[in-house]
């Protein structure tokens, strides 16, 4: 099931037709943590085989620093990933032959010493290995490959990699023909920018696709079937409580709607079940995505009353001091600079580009003072 991201989905399927129609594309597909970027590749992937006819592999690049880890865990997605049509993958671990091993019930072994042996050739060598991959598929009826590369936080830093994709590029757009390739890269603004600081005609190579928030109609139409699909209903009122403690975040509509799922006991999420799933979601979240340092100073007991009222604040990334201090009695303005400060210290927050503004450096902490506010402010439901 995938909901909403119409614009952003149409935008990309338009790369998607170019390159179908033999024209190379490349997209980076930016947004904060939790917001869908990865779903939306996952989705991307399953569209471009199923519709377009293009090869498509998602590769997860957390733990690669190097442009060898790069080319090795590439072609393991290949070789591991089931493609719409089972000849494809049949094609690739023959193009592929030499890492592939014995098989078994549970697959095939990858002879990964050879793998990482070959890792510098691969990486030079990285535009014609995908050029063979197309060449065997397409005597199945592929059209041309997408290539989907995730969680790119390590490897941004590494002034080689901007060098490697502007090369891989400029390198396919002057073959003739050249390679139809969807190259998309995804990751938050910052790994961006990180890469046209080490290569600045990175910056012209791509198509910006940038995921917001869902609206409150997506994820009311997320919430209700999902809980459709498994025969359950919600209340008007335990939903209202689910899209406002998500804030437009599917990370956090999973862990909701999880939490929520489980509670229930009869089929139909009340309101009393929404507000116990975000007590649960956010100990979960707490512990997922918030650094312990953060965490015990969020739970501080100098700072619980500010929190109670922050989290009912809806506050963009960026917000003014006067935002949070119109609500708060004399002794807890007091307490509001030791609390910014504190967080600022933590790398929770930092100064914005006015006197008393701030802005918040990762939106999973806010959705976090939003979902422990429900806990905080419980004597005053």
């Amino acid at each position: 099931m995938f909901v909403g991201r119409e614009p952003e989905i149409e935008r990309i399927t338009r790369a998607l037709a170019q390159v179908a129609a033999g024209k190379p594309q490349a997209v980076f597909v930016t947004g904060e943590y939790g917001i869908g970027k990865s779903s939306l590749a996952g989705f991307i992937r399953f569209l471009a085989e199923k519709e377009y006819a293009l090869l498509g592999a998602h590769v997860f690049l957390g733990g690669a620093s190097t442009l060898e880890e790069v080319a090795t865990k590439t072609v393991e997605v290949f070789l591991r990933g089931g493609a719409f049509d089972p000849t494809w993958s049949e094609s690739v671990r023959n193009a592929l032959a030499k890492y592939v091993g014995t098989q078994s019930l549970f697959g095939f072994e990858i002879h990964f010493d050879q793998l990482k042996a070959d890792g510098p050739s691969l990486s030079r060598g990285f535009l014609p290995m995908l050029n063979e991959l197309f060449r065997r598929t397409h005597e199945h009826g592929t059209k041309g490959i997408v290539l989907i590369l995730d969680e790119i936080n390590g490897i941004t830093s590494n002034p080689r990699w901007s060098h490697f994709i502007k090369a891989l590029v400029d390198e396919n757009a002057l073959a003739r023909p050249p390679l139809p390739l969807l190259l998309m890269l995804c990751g938050v603004s910052e790994r961006l920018s990180d890469m046209i600081e080490h290569h600045r005609p990175v910056e012209r190579i791509f198509d910006i696709a940038e995921i917001n928030p869902m609206t409150s109609e997506e994820m009311r139409d997320f919430f209700t079937r999902a809980f459709a699909s498994q025969d359950m209903t919600i209340s008007d009122e335990a939903l209202e409580h689910l899209i406002f403690y998500s804030a437009g975040y599917p990370k956090i509509m999973h862990i909701l709607g999880d939490a929520a799922f489980w509670i229930d006991k009869d089929g139909n999420v009340d309101e009393d079940d929404a507000f116990d799933a975000v007590l649960a979601a956010a100990e979960d979240v707490g512990r997922k995505f918030v650094d312990r340092q953060v965490l015990t100073a969020l739970r501080s007991k100098d700072y619980r009353s500010i929190l109670a009222k922050i989290g009912q604040i809806k506050l963009g990334r960026e917000f003014h001091k006067s935002e949070i201090a119109g609500g708060l009695s004399d002794s807890e303005r007091k307490k509001l600079n030791n609390f910014l400060q504190k967080m600022k210290k933590l790398g929770v927050l930092r100064s914005g580009d006015e006197s008393g503004k701030y802005v918040f450096n990762s939106h999973l902490v806010r959705l976090y003072i939003r979902l422990n506010s429900a806990e905080l402010s419980h004597g005053q439901r």
